[in-house]
């Protein structure tokens, strides 16, 4: 919506960006749009991004709480192309959702390196990344007792992934932070996920 031209109707993946302006290429045509951030929650399977992002959207309104695997249950993914398409689907959603001025937060595991290189990351502001993290006993626990999940090899990877959270601060280019979600309850995470995400939006949310 927000990136097709009202004059000549373009709606081709060719818009120029600056700031808060969009020009179509076609026509010349320039528009003011909201831009926002984007945050994204991430971590392992089983971390709990789910459970979490389900209390925000119950106890934080304003928020716009989705989850990444809608794009995954309904798109193709077999190939890199596949998973940068789900990106371009998410982010093109943000950015209508964002003239709304609400801040979205998707829960979202995978494809955080791919998310400079897609087209319409240029309508968002600075992506915010925090991933929820526990001990790899935690993560098992949660798992297979939890989630009643019995595939070892699923369960290794989220292991591994979780892992990789504690002892990295990027992936690819894509900084991010972490919190530890041991010993808290899913109403404690929440609120600390959205004591993150406030302070950059105090200035938009004015």
């Amino acid at each position: 919506m927000i990136a097709t031209c009202r004059v000549c109707g373009n709606y081709s993946r060719d818009k120029e960006v600056s700031g808060n302006r969009i020009r179509c290429p076609k026509c010349g045509t320039e528009w003011e749009f909201r831009k926002m951030p984007l945050f994204i929650l991430s971590g392992c399977s089983g971390v709990g991004k789910t459970t979490t992002g389900l209390i925000l959207q119950r106890k934080h309104p304003g928020y716009v709480v989705l989850d990444a695997d809608m794009f995954y249950n309904i798109m193709p993914h077999e190939t890199e192309a596949d998973y940068y398409e789900q990106l371009e689907q998410m982010e093109s959603l943000t950015k209508n959702i964002a003239q709304s001025g609400s801040p979205v937060l998707w829960t979202m595991a995978g494809n955080l390196d791919k998310i400079n290189q897609t087209y319409h990351r240029r309508f968002l502001d600075d992506v915010w990344i925090l991933a929820l993290t526990a001990s790899s006993r935690e993560i098992r626990n949660r798992m297979e007792v939890g989630r009643g999940i019995t595939d070892q090899t699923w369960i290794q990877s989220s292991v591994d992934y979780n892992e990789y959270f504690l002892t990295h601060r990027m992936i690819g280019d894509m900084p991010f932070e972490i919190l530890d979600t041991e010993g808290k309850t899913a109403e404690e995470v929440a609120w600390e996920v959205q004591k993150w995400m406030t302070p950059h939006m105090a200035s938009r949310m004015e």
